[in-house]
């Protein structure tokens, strides 16, 4: 490959990288975005409120603000603006809270956590972290209603909340220079994208079975998945 060539490449790898950067798998993610931006707009209205309010009482009991006080109060009003436009920030999930997340936000929070470790996964994996985002949309207004202490509930967390982000975070454990290297007949490359093809079907197959009520066959039936992570555990080790 030519000096040019290489530098094409890299180009290419970089925009994609760019394109791929937080942007949304799911309807649900940008759904609690939105919602902790509204509270915050909210936050910003009621102190803009309060901030007038004291102006006004000030002007009509103690003295006429001015053009200094009215400076002053316009100063006051953009510091709250910023204030509560940064404040709080939004709380991103860490790999630890999503199996304790609750039920009702446990797609939504998935797909977050996704969205931030979707740019450094190879481009196949990224594709299929795509997929998984429908399949959480779907599930999710499943979880709206499914009893938070049922076996099918304690199911899905363990699915979505742990194998998943288990998957995704033991693959990026692995050093970048060893992950196309065959182990025990698999690249991690190939293991990962073998196991979000599995996750993928096993979280479509729950949506499903929740939709049909079909609760006792979701919450007895056996098929652990067979990955297990073994391949990229020896590989980390």
């Amino acid at each position: 490959m030519s000096e040019v060539d290489k530098i094409s490449a890299l180009g290419n790898a970089a925009i994609e990288r760019s394109r791929g950067r937080r942007r949304p798998i799911g309807t649900k993610s940008v759904a609690l975005r939105r919602q902790h931006l509204y509270r915050k707009l909210g936050r910003m209205l009621i102190a803009g409120g309060v901030v007038l309010l004291g102006a006004a009482l000030f002007g009509a009991l103690i003295q006429p603000l001015g053009f200094t006080g009215l400076l002053a109060l316009v100063v006051l009003l953009v510091g709250v603006a910023v204030l509560f436009g940064k404040w709080p920030p939004f709380p991103e999930p860490r790999q630890a809270d999503l199996p304790k997340a609750d039920l009702k936000q446990l797609a939504g929070r998935t797909e977050i956590w996704l969205e931030a470790q979707r740019p450094a996964l190879p481009a196949p994996a990224r594709q299929l972290v795509d997929g998984i985002g429908v399949q959480l949309d779907l599930l999710a207004p499943q979880l709206q209603t499914l009893d938070a202490s049922s076996p099918a509930a304690t199911n899905i967390r363990k699915l979505v909340g742990e194998d998943l982000p288990e998957l995704v975070a033991g693959y990026q454990r692995i050093p970048a220079g060893l992950r196309t290297e065959a182990h025990a007949g698999r690249t991690p490359d190939e293991t990962l994208v073998g196991g979000l093809k599995m996750l993928e079907r096993e979280i479509g197959d729950a949506a499903r079975s929740l939709a049909a009520g079909e609760l006792d066959k979701l919450a007895t039936r056996e098929r652990y998945l067979q990955l297990k992570y073994e391949g990229l555990e020896r590989e980390d080790g």
